[in-house]
């Protein structure tokens, strides 16, 4: 245990006088820690054949808090000093009052790492990162004629993180992360559209920035907006739909997984509410949550709060069997704390969210799904959506899509939104492929006003009956 928080950066704040200011603040509390956090980040964007944007960010804070039943106070400040501390406390424990709290348990220790430390900024030479963006540039445009813009990103980052609790457990943790994204726009008799491909995770750039990596997303990015230049208007109605592996995994993770939640079920406002022990899927359907896949962009070593991330299984041959849990929600609803407390910075409190969540595979082969479908969709990409938590309600647009006539894959389709209920979707699961993937490490998820790193997958996944928004009827 060093003897100060933040010592490598200096920071006026004694390890001992913290524990003491910290103890004082949740006196008669049930929970509480401060969390100290260190964030640099850098992002390159190469657009439209020059170097568009170029900017560096650093920030560095503490938190504190105090929890006593379903009360925490909070208090947060960029000054890192023992005179910010007593304020927060002060503020912190006017949540707690008078009285005796139940004291929870502290987190249990953990050696394990789940990726490394190196400092992905300063690892790779900031020539070398324009001169990569040039390449890429370069590159794309090479791949086809018909390409009229390329944008290309780098974009890395390191987060340290200190936590220390009432009762002496002091944790670090250093996150890395790292990613690259490419964009190209082709035109074709008149019509322009796009593609992107991209992905990293809690790695350097080095692997990023090597040739056989980029030149991959660049041709996946063309390939792309190359369907969509020959895309017809998507049709309309309630049709079969086979999801494809990997990426399309965000539509299980926002219309599924959010409702798996400890708070929303806690309160009651869950689809899922009451329903644990209850068939709430199709027979084969298992979905996890996990955050211990290595140098993946949702893993945590341990979450926010100190608790070692896990492999949670929420559900499970198509029966509820589990809740993503931060501590105050698990201590609430008298089960253990599942590692998914999470924070977007020292200047948030946590609460239960997702990190890697994927559905596993079956045994069908993928392309046999597809050809069991009589009418509908083959949608291998998906962009934005909107899902409503108390309903599992949700509208999806896809990015790369196909219609699906007799088993037949015909032309790609634009313009196609998928809509319906998680709970719905879950019971029309017809059969899952064999071919499991997660997705590149792109995704990031929004609650409550805070953004994380997170990580989706699944298998090809076929459907039996989706609405599909589009603009024909046929």
């Amino acid at each position: 245990m060093s003897d100060s928080l933040f010592r490598p950066f200096d920071a006026d704040l004694p390890l001992d006088d913290a524990l003491t200011v910290l103890r004082g603040a949740t006196d008669g509390a049930d929970d509480g820690e401060i969390f100290a956090e260190r964030q640099r980040s850098e992002a390159l964007v190469f657009d439209d054949g020059r170097l568009r944007t170029a900017s560096y960010d650093a920030a560095e804070g503490f938190g504190l808090r105090a929890v006593r039943g379903e009360v925490s106070g909070y208090a947060h400040s960029t000054d890192v000093s023992m005179a910010s501390l007593r304020r927060a406390a002060e503020t912190a424990r006017l949540a707690v009052g008078e009285g005796g709290g139940t004291w929870a348990d502290a987190p249990r220790a953990t050696n394990r790492h789940l990726y490394g430390d190196a400092d992905p900024i300063d690892g790779i030479a900031f020539p070398v990162k324009i001169e990569t963006l040039r390449e890429i540039d370069a590159f794309a445009r090479d791949l086809d004629p018909r390409v009229v813009q390329v944008s290309a990103t780098l974009a890395a980052s390191l987060q340290e993180v200190e936590i220390l609790r009432p009762d002496g457990v002091h944790l670090r943790d250093v996150r890395p992360m790292s990613r690259v994204n490419v964009s190209v726009i082709v035109e074709q008799d008149g019509r322009r559209e796009s593609g992107s491909a991209g992905g990293g995770g809690r790695v350097g750039l080095d692997g990023l920035i090597d040739p056989a990596s980029w030149q991959d997303k660049a041709r996946e990015a063309l390939r792309i907006a190359l369907v969509n230049v020959d895309a017809e208007p998507a049709p309309a109605g309630v049709m079969e739909v086979a999801l494809g592996p990997g990426w399309p995994g965000i539509l299980l993770h926002e219309a599924v997984g959010h409702g798996l939640e400890g708070d929303f079920n806690r309160k009651g406002s869950s689809a899922f509410a009451g329903l644990m022990g209850q068939q709430v899927a199709a027979r084969g359907v298992t979905i996890l949550d996990d955050g211990t896949i290595p140098d993946r962009r949702g893993s945590l070593t341990f979450d926010d709060e100190g608790t070692p991330s896990a492999r949670n299984v929420l559900i499970e041959d198509g029966v509820l069997v589990g809740f993503m849990q931060d501590r105050q929600n698990a201590r609430l609803m008298g089960v253990q704390p599942t590692g998914n407390g999470r924070r977007q910075s020292y200047a948030h409190p946590p609460m239960p969210r997702m990190t890697n969540t994927y559905m596993l595979g079956g045994d069908a082969d993928p392309a046999a799904l597809v050809a069991d479908i009589k009418d509908g969709i083959w949608a291998v990409g998906f962009g934005g959506g909107q899902v409503d938590i108390t309903n599992g309600k949700f509208v999806f647009s896809c990015t790369e899509a196909y219609r699906v006539k007799n088993g037949k894959i015909g032309a790609p389709v634009k313009g196609a939104t998928l809509i319906g209920d998680g709970a719905t979707a879950l019971h029309r699961i017809r059969a899952l492929g064999n071919d499991m993937a997660l997705d590149p490490g792109m995704g990031n998820c929004g609650k409550a006003g805070q953004w994380v790193p997170v990580g989706v997958g699944q298998p090809t996944v076929l459907i039996d009956g989706l609405t599909v928004g589009g603009s024909s009827t046929s």
